[in-house]
């Protein structure tokens, strides 16, 4: 026979198992978890250096603009032996160590290659802005991971909430089959079931607070810190309810990240195309150096020369045929223009498609929202009158436990609409980047 201690025992031991989730954890607010993951975010990190990188790669020179000069410096040396016989007829044999020295600055400056440069510089520009909106996507999607997580460990918190009260529930219901048995009211099959029922709860109370901790270290690995570091979250999913269809596709429209790359993208194309031209044209370097040299040869007419002096010139080549690539080429990049334009509508039209997917998912869950509150209350008033009829007998322990799984389903689904209707917010504000924390 199983005891009012024996019960109060096994509810002890219930509320022992989860005492790491009821310590008193320090509070994580949401603006702190997103401020935390902005600071340390692997991913942002690498975003920002690739759009250092980027910027950094914007210049006039890198875009072959400027002139390029070189120092140059040369020594060379040698030790020659000469056997000579002169006019007179007399040999004459000398050994001589020749030596030269040449240095000086050499410029070399490409003044026109068919306009090639500038569009060179204005590529460079291009990816720089690009990779400004790849680092804004980033943020933006860590920062919507952050959210739905966040939320859907309040989501997971009351649904532990909601079990520790079906375990009490249990537990009551266990005590009054207990006190009907000793007097007689209740054969040990409705304890047994009873007891049966609070195992049940028992069991996914621990399946529930399995999937809280894995959520928990989901989110602690989003902030790059100890994925143990213990933390409690708030308790309200508060959620946006104003939320317009057409303003959202119109918004997408001007600040979405796929559309802006792929227009981006567009844009390279036609650069792309510029410079495949350039090669058309002539391509003009101008050329200068100042040089100076030494030189010793003392087995030479000339014992040692120094000489320095500036020199300069023009040099001009144009591709007069090169086995019709040229033709090719522009072809090619013509296409990859075709290419861009189409990517970019089907771009425009997958995220339409995207926003209307979840802008449904939003409506519905703002409705079931209002339902499920409703159904709440309604189950819980159920359950309540139940459990008063069970203590007096008049239902049986099959419709008590009926009353308190559609009190626990009751909840689920109001919990699961709450998080369902806020990842669509979420996810609809990350499409319109446009997600804010106040």
């Amino acid at each position: 026979m199983i005891t009012k201690k024996t019960a109060f025992f096994i509810f002890c031991s219930i509320a022992f198992s989860v005492r790491v989730w009821a310590q008193d954890a320090p509070m994580l607010t949401l603006q702190d978890a997103v401020e935390i993951a902005l600071k340390n975010n692997y991913n942002i990190k690498l975003s920002q250096n690739n759009k250092t990188i980027s910027a950094n790669n914007v210049t006039l020179g890198n875009a072959g603009m400027l002139p390029q000069v070189n120092g140059n410096f040369a020594s060379t040396n040698s030790r020659q032996s000469t056997h000579q016989t002169l006019s007179s007829g007399v040999p004459k044999d000398i050994n001589a160590f020749n030596s030269g020295i040449n240095y000086g600055a050499a410029l070399n400056w490409t003044i026109f290659d068919g306009f090639n440069m500038f569009a060179n510089y204005n590529q460079l520009k291009t990816l720089d802005t690009l990779g400004a909106i790849r680092l804004k996507d980033t943020i933006q999607t860590t920062v919507a991971n952050v959210i739905t997580t966040y939320y859907d460990l309040i989501s997971q918190t009351e649904q532990i909430k909601a079990l520790k009260g079906a375990i009490a529930i249990s537990h009551t219901q266990l005590r009054y089959a207990n006190d009907k048995f000793q007097v007689g009211r209740a054969s040990k099959l409705d304890v047994l079931n009873a007891q049966v029922n609070l195992n049940t709860d028992t069991a996914n109370l621990v399946t529930q607070y399995q999937q809280f901790k894995a959520i928990k270290i989901q989110l602690n690995q989003l902030l790059i810190r100890d994925l143990q570091t213990d933390f409690s979250v708030a308790d309200t999913i508060e959620i946006d309810d104003k939320l317009i269809l057409v303003d959202v596709i119109n918004s997408a429209q001007l600040q979405n990240p796929a559309i802006l790359s792929a227009q981006i993208n567009k844009r390279l194309a036609e650069i792309n195309l510029k410079q495949v031209r350039s090669t058309r044209y002539p391509q003009v370097a101008v050329t200068s150096g100042y040089t100076i040299s030494n030189n010793k040869t003392p087995a030479g007419f000339t014992l040692s020369q120094d000489t320095h002096g500036l020199n300069y010139g023009l040099t001009a080549t144009i591709n007069i045929f090169n086995g019709f690539n040229q033709n090719r080429r522009e072809r090619n990049a013509k296409i990859q223009i075709d290419n861009a334009a189409i990517d970019a509508k089907q771009t425009r039209l997958n995220v339409e498609a995207q926003i209307n997917n979840f802008f449904v998912s939003y409506m519905s869950g703002l409705d079931l929202i209002k339902l499920g509150q409703a159904n709440v209350i309604i189950a819980k008033k159920n359950l309540d009158i139940s459990l008063e009829k069970y203590k007096l007998g008049n239902i049986t322990p099959l419709e008590i436990r009926e009353a308190q799984r559609n009190y626990l389903d009751a909840q689920s689904k109001f919990f699961a609409a709450q998080y369902q209707s806020k990842l669509a917010e979420v996810t609809l504000k990350q499409i319109t980047n446009s997600i804010s924390i106040k």
